[in-house]
């Protein structure tokens, strides 16, 4: 493993690590800060791919989940002014989501190669999102999912409201979950520059190191 993709992997995991603590504080009616700095995941995975192959962008994913899972059980053990940093249901919904996201988008990512350049990033990134939004969600804040750990009381997330301010009854969690995956799409959106940016930086230096 190079030094590349050694830096890449300790990105992957300082983001999931931040994304897990953050996602328990609210920024403004509907979002976490979560929903800012954890869809960089998928440009990270996405720039892997693109660069090393998908076998690369894989070993980042279980590195970087490793490393996740590491520093959870390490954050759940510290104490923060409303309990744990980072509770275990919050622990397993980042987890599962996280690996089948990151994973799918790995597939999709790849199987769209070699079509325009923006097309691959863009489409993996927005399945990936769709399908971690709703795991973690799910799992971390919903009544249903309250087996998981009695103790964690997430009664919160349950008051029935207007789905963001209008429309029919939704748990809050719901809300929190729609208004989560339009940042990701957004955030998504932006990242394809820096993806363009890094790729022609990428592609100029093996021309260089060819000629």
């Amino acid at each position: 493993m190079n030094s590349r993709i050694i830096f890449l992997t300790i990105l992957m995991g300082l983001i999931v690590v931040l994304s897990n603590i953050l996602v328990q504080f609210r920024l403004g009616n509907w979002l976490t800060y979560g929903a800012i700095t954890y869809p960089f995941a998928f440009l990270i995975n996405d720039l892997t791919n693109r660069f090393y192959g998908s076998r690369a962008a894989r070993q980042v994913l279980y590195t970087g989940f490793v490393v996740g899972v590491v520093c959870s059980f390490a954050g759940s053990q510290l104490q923060g002014e409303f309990g744990p940093l980072v509770t275990l249901r919050i622990a397993i919904a980042s987890g599962l989501a996280f690996l089948t996201a990151q994973l799918l988008d790995i597939i999709v990512f790849d199987k769209l190669r070699h079509y325009k350049w923006w097309i691959p990033p863009a489409v993996s990134s927005t399945v990936g999102a769709i399908v971690d939004t709703v795991i973690f969600f799910f799992i971390a804040f919903s009544s249903t999912a309250s087996v998981i750990d009695p103790r964690d009381d997430v009664s919160w997330a349950a008051e029935l409201i207007p789905i963001l301010g209008f429309g029919p009854n939704f748990p809050l969690w719901v809300s929190l979950a729609s208004a989560d995956f339009f940042v990701k799409l957004l955030l998504i959106i932006f990242a394809l520059f820096p993806f363009w940016l890094v790729s022609q930086k990428y592609t100029q230096i093996s021309l260089n190191v060819r000629n």
